[in-house]
């Protein structure tokens, strides 16, 4: 074991050697698995703090949630002409389905409508988000109240002006005075704050309702009607914790079909939307992401993969007489094997550890520019790119190595002389 270590000692001495006698010709041939590695520890970085990033903005939903509109979550052999002659769900559905859905915990109904500006006084919040839905969203969502309450069952039926606010859209128009009783301005009417949520922090893909306004779908409706198209109905249900998700889907569908009239040989002109089946969606496209980044970065590592071997290479021309004295002395071959060997992985690591050391810095930069993204380096990536190196020196070294454990030790002690 000491042998080896000691093996393992003077190869590092022998690559930090070549870096300091032969910088310019080390840089260059490591530039390649410096390259190689920071390309793929990049993609898979990228693809990681990407997906990391969308399923924390679908986190506040429970996995089992359904929703139901005229869209697809995902892939569907539907036909595009097809699915744009289907209806919206209606408010009628939404009512329906809410008192004969055996099996639903909540149900709710949302319409997606553009920002608005808020005001209060002299005081302006742009671009708010308006969350126009049902009052049983609260429990589907399970939205945290910072102070006040969420809007009941008959102010929703009724459309009474009456809304809940984000944190940062309170913190803007009120600045840290009870915004609770005050009258705002939106749609060109007055609404009451009833509610003001918990700070949920920020998110790229609209997961954070800290600039969002909570408001009864109703009133929404009635300022845009129930047959534009532009605000995306859906219904959104949360089914019982012990309920099997396939029969409930089933009896969903049925639900709808039969109030919709469709007969056994129309197919559903809906789509009910699991957002387990989205998650799998989007773990199928960041590894297919991940599988085309690595094919490509691959050719960079394969590159630099020669450019070891190719110092390996020369490291043996110019050490020859050494390895001759070696063996002359007793060095056995594996003893030489594992001196050029560790000394290639080495060299290899370096390399990886530059490229690890840029991507760091890139992180860093990007999570800067980006604001609310957070590009995460993780240990297990970091770990990944130490281990490709080693292996990529393990592979270019090999050959090196065998050829100066195989030579004779009076024809290297000549060759070298």
């Amino acid at each position: 074991m000491l042998i080896y270590l000691r093996v393992l000692k003077e190869s590092f001495n022998f690559a930090i050697n070549a870096l300091r006698n032969n910088k310019l010709r080390t840089m260059l041939s490591l530039l390649g698995v410096t390259i190689g590695i920071f390309s793929i520890i990049a993609v898979l970085a990228a693809v990681d703090s990407l997906e990391r990033e969308i399923k924390g903005s679908l986190s506040s939903l429970d996995n089992s949630t359904m929703i139901i509109s005229r869209f697809s979550f995902g892939p569907t052999e539907i036909p595009p002409w097809k699915r744009a002659q289907f209806p919206d769900v209606s408010y009628d559905e939404f009512d329906y389905l809410s008192s004969n859905l055996p099996g639903a915990e909540a149900v709710s109904y949302a319409l997606n409508v553009p920002v608005e500006s808020i005001k209060y006084n002299d005081r302006t919040a742009a671009n708010v988000g308006i969350g126009a839905v049902s009052s049983e969203y609260y429990y589907i969502e399970k939205l945290q109240l910072g102070d006040g309450r969420f809007f009941t069952k008959a102010e929703d039926v009724r459309g009474a002006p009456v809304l809940v606010l984000g944190h940062d859209v309170a913190e803007n128009l009120f600045e840290g005075t009870d915004p609770l009783g005050k009258k705002i301005r939106l749609y060109g009417q007055k609404f009451t704050v009833i509610g003001v949520l918990e700070k949920m922090g920020s998110s790229m893909f609209g997961g954070s309702h800290d600039t969002n306004v909570f408001l009864p779908v109703n009133v929404v409706r009635r300022i845009y009607g129930n047959s534009n198209r532009g605000t995306f109905p859906q219904i959104v249900i949360l089914p019982e914790e012990d309920v099997d998700q396939a029969e409930f889907v089933a009896i969903v569908a049925q639900k709808l079909r039969n109030y919709r009239g469709l007969r056994t040989e129309d197919i559903n002109n809906f789509f009910v939307n699991q957002l387990q089946g989205l998650t799998d969606f989007i773990d199928n496209i960041t590894g297919q992401m991940n599988f085309i980044g690595l094919i490509i970065s691959g050719f960079s590592l394969l590159v630099g993969g020669f450019g070891i071997a190719n110092i390996m290479f020369v490291s043996v021309k110019e050490r020859t007489n050494l390895i001759g004295i070696q063996k002359s002395l007793g060095a056995k071959n594996r003893f030489i094997l594992f001196q050029f060997l560790f000394e290639a992985i080495i060299l290899a690591v370096i390399g990886g550890l530059i490229g690890l050391f840029l991507v760091w810095l890139v992180s860093i930069g990007a999570s800067q520019f980006t604001g609310d993204f957070k590009f995460v380096l993780s240990p297990w990536n970091m770990f990944i790119g130490t281990a490709v190196s080693a292996v990529i020196g393990l592979i270019s070294g090999i050959v090196p190595a065998i050829s100066a454990s195989r030579l004779d030790p009076v024809e290297a002690i000549r060759t070298g002389m």
